[in-house]
């Protein structure tokens, strides 16, 4: 199965809020590649909240998998923040743990996610 994504832009006043619901490749990851993994508008700011949903169960991801959120110079903006996910559980991430973008689209990247597993990434920019 191929990878996939399903991408989501919003602006609430000043947070802009980024969904990535992905669904992995049979390698078990998503590729910069994948469509609708890069943004389509252009994002400034700090990164305030990272937040990682895995799919349901038969569709959750394998343990410790890895999230990567890249900027136009092939920076992980998640500075890290996004590794060693849990297999079921909801995950957060504060802003002391993320870094910043600046002028830059945004292009998510799923690692050791498991052979089609799911999930959802959501990225807050404020």
């Amino acid at each position: 199965m191929a990878a996939s994504v399903t991408l989501t832009e919003e602006t609430f006043g000043v947070i802009k809020k980024i969904k990535w619901q992905w669904t992995a490749h049979t390698d078990g990851e998503v590729a910069t590649t994948t469509a609708n993994a890069t943004t389509t508008k252009t994002y400034n700011g700090e990164l305030v909240r990272l937040v990682t949903i895995p799919g349901g169960s038969t569709d959750a991801p394998d343990s410790n998998y890895d999230v990567y959120v890249y900027d136009e110079d092939s920076t992980d903006a998640l500075m890290a923040g996004g590794k060693d996910r849990h297999t079921s559980n909801t995950e957060q991430v504060a802003a002391s743990s993320l870094g910043v973008v600046a002028n830059d689209k945004l292009t998510l990247c799923i690692e050791g996610a498991g052979d089609s597993n799911k999930g959802t990434v959501i990225l807050y920019v404020r």
